[in-house]
């Protein structure tokens, strides 16, 4: 067993989307290679509904999958061929844009004006970019929690972790998508597959992530057994946690204890030509597509499936 050193450790940054939603992005649109065969992850997290009423209004999508993770509040979303629904706290929609769909996505916030959520952007390999769109909604209570003996919980939202399943499936990339929960205090050790490239975004609490032996929330530098200089970091709110290659991860949960995202997934390994919300291999595959959206044949006939 070998443990994941940490890569890289940064904070998620304030940006706008959509009709003025305020956010914070932890990567994308930038180099994709240390989170391939992931693009993007935003945490839509605001107390203020003029900051994320206006929403994400139609805008296209083709060649990735997005997937939206709502903690509070609630998300209404529609389609161009008339396809609509919510998702609800706890709610996951995972969407394949495939050859290409136009969607919106509004947020509402909850009885207090609360809004969160995450979205996710997964790119597809290029024998499955125009592949027919659909989705995958899927309500909380569908969502298996597991609870280890120590207390962690574990959301398995896609993958088989703990020897649960989540619910999501079909997937190119065969990602896992965890929400971890470790108590105040605890150390846990968590599998990861040496092939997927793996990151953590925390959003709530503070812990230590690589070797956790020594006591916590000191900031450490010691002589590893090769002669490398290991260096523990404490992460918080907002921090996005890259790991470099190893089969488990290990995390000591701060006082409060640490709640995560753990994702991880099988790189693509192939080119990216991207614009916005539209993902190809190739320039001249980019531009058939912005030619396509302005001629009004983007969206292929009988290519979108109703929603669950």
């Amino acid at each position: 067993m070998s443990i994941r050193p940490v890569r890289q450790i940064t904070q998620a940054k304030p940006t706008v989307e959509g009709a003025g939603v305020k956010l914070r992005r932890a990567f994308g649109f930038g180099d994709t290679s240390e989170t391939d065969p992931f693009l993007l992850l935003d945490d839509f997290r605001n107390e203020r509904p003029e900051d994320y009423r206006a929403g994400f209004p139609w805008h296209p999508h083709r060649g990735i999958e997005t997937i939206t993770y709502v903690l509070s509040g609630s998300v209404e979303h529609g389609d161009s061929l008339g396809n609509t629904g919510q998702l609800g706290a706890g709610d996951v929609q995972w969407m394949t844009a495939g050859s290409g769909i136009l969607h919106q996505e509004m947020p509402q916030g909850d009885a207090h004006g609360r809004m969160h959520g995450f979205q996710l952007w997964a790119n597809l390999p290029s024998s499955l970019k125009m592949t027919s769109p659909r989705y995958q909604d899927i309500p909380a209570a569908e969502i298996p929690e597991v609870v280890d003996d120590d207390g962690t919980v574990a959301r398995i939202i896609c993958g088989t972790f703990w020897g649960k399943r989540g619910p999501v499936d079909g997937v190119a990339a065969d990602p896992r998508y965890l929400d971890i929960s470790v108590p105040p205090g605890r150390r846990k050790t968590l599998k990861v597959e040496t092939e997927r490239h793996a990151f953590a975004y925390v959003f709530d609490g503070s812990g230590v992530f690589r070797d956790a032996s020594e006591p916590f929330g000191v900031l450490t530098e010691r002589d590893g057994p090769d002669g490398e200089i290991l260096v523990r970091e404490q992460t918080g709110n907002r921090s996005l946690v890259l790991f470099d290659s190893g089969d488990e991860i290990v995390v000591q949960a701060g006082e409060d204890g640490i709640r995560f995202l753990l994702v991880s997934g099988k790189p693509i390994e192939e080119p990216v030509a991207w614009h916005g919300p539209i993902v190809m291999n190739t320039r001249d595959e980019l531009m058939q597509a912005m030619r396509e959206l302005r001629d009004g044949s983007f969206i292929k006939e009988g290519s979108s499936r109703p929603l669950a």
